[in-house]
């Protein structure tokens, strides 16, 4: 093996730990788990071909999965062009204990569309470069090696599907490009008739859980079900079924709430026929409540709960979309917590399912955006949404938004639906945020209404920062340079500012480009960094809390590429301002937005 990491910019110290001996060893889905699997991460073979090339037999490179092919911890940290194909191939043998068995494959993410082949045979192709999706294989398997090939094409920038915030030609708050596998790729045994999909609905105000079973196989109809809910490992209750046919309705004794004070989460078995899967749940309650002065406000558990934290990217210098390791995912969440933040907005990125069930785990909530796709805004009308609040009319020449292909349209509303069922098991999440900033945004105020009713259990930010349709649940402000309003002008929904700061500082020997630099308002050092964020939370934001304010999210957990206005570094390396007086100012802020927090 010739496999060593390219050199990037910047790297953090968790690439050290990256290796071509299965990176990402972690069982990828936390919501529903199986004790029997195969991890097909770490050395794949690889090649490029033109776009137009539908097979390819010269594999002479090797790539680190799932790191994508531009990333340096993949070992190619190469640029994929719209006129190219990139392919992957792998061997692998199947345990001699599956045999007879039906078998899954499953991707994580693939960006952007992936065509799948199995000992020379298609067996299907998925496009969507953010969300998992399986095929069942077992037709196609032989004795002994089975060659599996992946062919992805992914136009970036050159096309209207979501793609957050990869580009082309990277600048500003515009980041480089990802292509291919950058999630984990593995297979799993499932027996003739196995458990395809778990829906698990808390209900804190029955005091019980509702569990919904997708089984897929023959005899499907007629196997029957048992669940067994734990609690710290000790029996809480149970419930059966004869069949699938029918939620199960679960009362739970001495019930816990989930909060970020206390993330209490109940572990769950589900028995049907011969399968077996693990998942767990926490039970909480996200909505609106009326304060003293009958202004909605965001609650947890039906009381009123501020909500602050920072505008996350998911960026990594070395990874790309791709952290090196879940220890570093931990780290970085542990260290918001350690901060005092309470939240933090997933920015047009999806992560892998186990990101969420950390911040279940550790008690983060999160604002998931929706990745853009269609068009973002261009210069002028930036400042102009900005400094003037200029707006659009959503449901017409739709061409402005990027949005005047249906196709376009039909493929946002289907990645939206796969994204919610994809990540609605996780208690953290609160908020849907579908669109951001006017980047091809198209009848917002419908997608919010759908929204609200196919997920009735969360809120929905519908367009976060510019072209407000008055829909939703939020009045969603960003706000740079000027100053932060201390009145409030909706009594309907809930205010939220959800952008603001993005104070920034340049920390020499940890740039990705010492020649460039983007922020909003720039200090020189640690200390004035500190003192001028300190002052933008007890001059500014504070008056706005006493007066309504429901949430604040902070332009953002880190540097990312050219934007040097993160709490930490880029590569995680340096706390760019006085945490401990960060800290005591966050809990001296939150104190006086709830002054009598939940135990």
């Amino acid at each position: 093996m010739n496999w060593a990491a390219k050199n990037a910019p910047l790297m953090t110290r968790w690439s050290a730990e990256v290796g071509p001996d299965q990176p990402w060893p972690e069982y990828p889905r936390p919501q529903l788990t199986r004790p029997e699997w195969m991890n097909l991460n770490g050395l794949w073979e690889y090649s490029i071909s033109p776009r137009e090339q539908l097979i390819e037999t010269d594999f002479s490179g090797e790539i680190l999965v799932p790191y994508p092919l531009e990333s340096a911890l993949s070992g190619v940290g190469r640029m994929l062009e719209p006129e190219e194909r990139l392919w992957y191939r792998r061997r692998f043998r199947l345990p001699p204990a599956w045999r007879g068995r039906r078998v899954l494959l499953h991707f994580g993410a693939v960006d952007w569309e992936a065509t799948v082949l199995l000992n020379g045979r298609e067996i299907g192709c998925h496009t969507g470069g953010y969300l998992p999706f399986s095929f069942e294989i077992s037709d196609d398997l032989r004795e002994g090696e089975n060659e599996l090939l992946v062919a992805v094409w992914d136009p970036t920038d050159d096309h209207w599907q979501a793609r957050g915030k990869q580009v082309r030609k990277p600048g500003g708050i515009w980041y480089t490009r990802v292509s291919g596998i950058w999630q984990t790729v593995w297979l799993e045994p499932v027996p003739e008739t196995y458990i395809s999909g778990l829906k698990i609905v808390p209900d804190l105000d029955a005091a019980s859980v509702r569990v919904e079973v997708t089984l897929d196989g023959k005899g499907a109809d007629a196997t029957p079900l048992r669940v067994t809910v734990a609690d710290a490992g000790r029996l809480a209750a149970q419930a059966a079924a004869p069949d699938a046919r029918s939620a199960l309705e679960i009362s739970l004794p001495d019930p816990q709430p989930w909060s970020p004070e206390s993330p209490h989460l109940y572990e769950l078995t589900v028995v049907a026929g011969e399968d077996r899967v693990g998942s767990y749940f926490g039970l909480r309650k996200f909505g609106l409540v009326p304060d003293a002065q009958g202004r909605p406000r965001l609650s947890l558990n039906d009381r009123p709960y501020f909500q602050f934290g920072p505008l996350d990217q998911g960026y990594w210098p070395d990874g790309l979309y791709t952290p090196p390791s879940m220890a570093a995912v931990r780290w970085e969440l542990e260290t918001i917590k350690r901060l005092g933040c309470n939240m933090l907005r997933k920015h047009v990125k999806v992560e892998p399912a186990r990101y969420y069930y950390e911040c279940d785990r550790l008690g983060l909530i999160v604002w998931q955006d929706m990745p853009n796709g269609g068009r973002a805004q261009n210069e002028l009308e930036a400042f102009l949404s900005v400094a003037l609040r200029f707006s659009r009319d959503d449901r017409r020449l739709l061409g402005r938004f990027g949005r005047g292909d249906p196709a376009s349209q039909q493929d946002f509303l289907g990645e939206l639906r796969e994204m919610v069922d994809a990540l609605e098991h996780f208690a953290c999440i609160a908020v849907w945020v579908p669109f951001n900033e006017g980047w091809g945004q198209f009848r917002a105020r419908a997608a919010a209404d759908w929204l609200r009713e196919y997920d009735p259990a969360r809120l929905v930010d519908h367009a976060s920062g510019w072209y407000d349709r008055g829909g939703g649940d939020l009045n969603s402000l960003h706000i740079y340079v000027k100053r932060l309003p201390s009145r409030l002008k909706d009594r309907r929904r809930a205010v939220a500012l959800t952008e603001y700061g993005g104070y920034n500082t340049k920390v020499p020997g940890h740039l990705w480009d010492a020649g460039a630099e983007f922020g909003y308002v720039k200090f020189d050092g640690r200390d004035s960094l500190t003192d001028g964020y300190i002052r933008l939370l007890s001059e500014q934001l504070t008056p706005w809390i006493d007066n309504g304010l429901s949430a604040a999210i902070y332009t953002q957990t880190t540097d990312v590429e050219i934007e040097v206005n993160g709490y930490l570094t880029y590569d995680r390396a340096v706390e760019k301002m006085d945490f401990e007086r960060v800290r005591t100012a966050h809990a001296e802020l939150l104190r006086r937005a709830d002054p009598d927090p939940p135990a």
